[in-house]
């Protein structure tokens, strides 16, 4: 899930642009948006998702949010598969919900405020998702729904333990990504594609508490970054195949250069 600042304006159905037209922010402990990560998760997701698959697939999505991400991407796609939301944030989801009626996507797009982990069905063509990757000892936090675990990584490796034969996640390289690939290798995948982005550190990374864990992390050798940014990515994780060509190392290589 996003790290810097807040709430995403409507997305134009005309150019996918942003339009902040009568909009009022939400306070940071509101609903979580920040416009840099959200406008990187629909690049990603429009490049390794939407353009890939086909109009029948069915894509499940971990934390929807207020939806903005995957609506961009939809708008900018030619081939629009099914996606499914899932949303614990009531608020959230109705927003989402009302910019999906507004832009047509309503037969692409289905949001069900609901647990992902009870409710999501376990086969599906995709699993996309920006889960929570702040890295703290506990939830306590200016937004507790950010808390990613002790490594910022947990609920990203239950993600990946689902199965899906693909999953587009965002993954930060301050969150323990060597044993998040790691992992993903040890459950029958491999990096095929990904994307990075660098981002400032943000109102909610720079939390005392996720900053010392944070930089707790990097003693270890689970977390890189810079003083100025860090690096987060997209990554498109498949089922191994014999065909595919494997880009783990590749991807840890560039993930852990700073």
């Amino acid at each position: 899930m996003q790290d810097t600042l807040l709430t995403s304006p409507p997305v134009s159905s005309v150019s996918g642009q942003v339009n902040s037209q009568n909009l009022k922010l939400p306070s940071p402990h509101d609903f979580f948006f920040c416009p840099e990560e959200s406008q990187f998760y629909a690049q990603c997701l429009e490049k390794m998702v939407f353009s890939q698959c086909d109009p029948g697939s069915k894509v499940i999505e971990f934390g929807a949010g207020d939806g903005s991400p995957v609506i961009s991407a939809l708008l900018k796609s030619l081939s629009l598969g099914i996606v499914h939301g899932y949303e614990l944030n009531l608020s959230a989801a109705q927003v989402a919900r009302s910019r999906i009626e507004q832009y047509g996507l309503i037969p692409h797009y289905q949001i069900h405020n609901q647990c992902f982990f009870e409710a999501a069905p376990r086969c599906a063509d995709y699993l996309i998702a920006n889960p929570p990757y702040l890295p703290a000892p506990d939830d306590d936090l200016y937004m507790p729904a950010l808390h990613g675990g002790r490594d910022g990584a947990s609920i990203t490796k239950k993600l990946l333990s689902m199965g899906c034969n693909k999953a587009m996640l965002m993954i930060s390289a301050y969150s323990n990504p060597i044993e998040t690939v790691e992992h993903a290798i040890a459950a029958g995948y491999q990096v095929v594609d990904f994307l990075l982005s660098p981002l400032p550190f943000g109102y909610y990374s720079r939390e005392p508490k996720v900053q010392k864990t944070i930089m707790t992390l990097r003693e270890k050798g689970k977390a890189f970054y810079s003083n100025h940014i860090y690096f987060l990515a997209g990554v498109l994780f498949q089922q191994k195949h014999p065909n595919q060509m494997d880009l783990s190392e590749e991807f840890l290589k560039v993930m852990t250069v700073l």
